[in-house]
């Protein structure tokens, strides 16, 4: 088991970074950093596996690191890691849209 390094942010996490457990075992690599936008608030990381794409929701990642992710939780409670399903997507309203661009649908715009 290594540290990776100096801790950074979730925002510089790169895709194919390796993710290891409390315990030190190897369980996969970062696919995607999930961010909620709107609050710049780290909501988790999606890690790829031999069983695909897992969801580790943002309490159980300990600590980012340029080469490693380290997570709070050991190998046993990585193994029940739900798999990732995207959310539906989220639009807002389009203030720019105008009268006629409402009428014919083009009021909101996809986040």
């Amino acid at each position: 088991m290594t540290d990776g390094g100096p801790a950074i942010s979730y925002k510089l996490l790169r895709r194919g970074t390796p993710v290891e457990s409390a315990d030190g075992a190897e369980l996969g690599t970062t696919e995607r950093v999930l961010e909620n936008e709107r609050e710049h608030i780290f909501d988790g990381i999606v890690m790829r596996t031999d069983r695909g794409e897992l969801f580790v929701d943002a309490p159980e990642v300990r600590r980012i690191t340029d080469g490693l992710v380290t997570l709070s939780i050991d190998a046993a409670q990585a193994a029940e890691l739900p798999r990732y399903e995207p959310a539906a997507p989220e639009f807002q309203a389009n203030p720019r849209a105008g009268r006629l661009g409402r009428f014919f649908g083009g009021g909101w715009k996809r986040r």
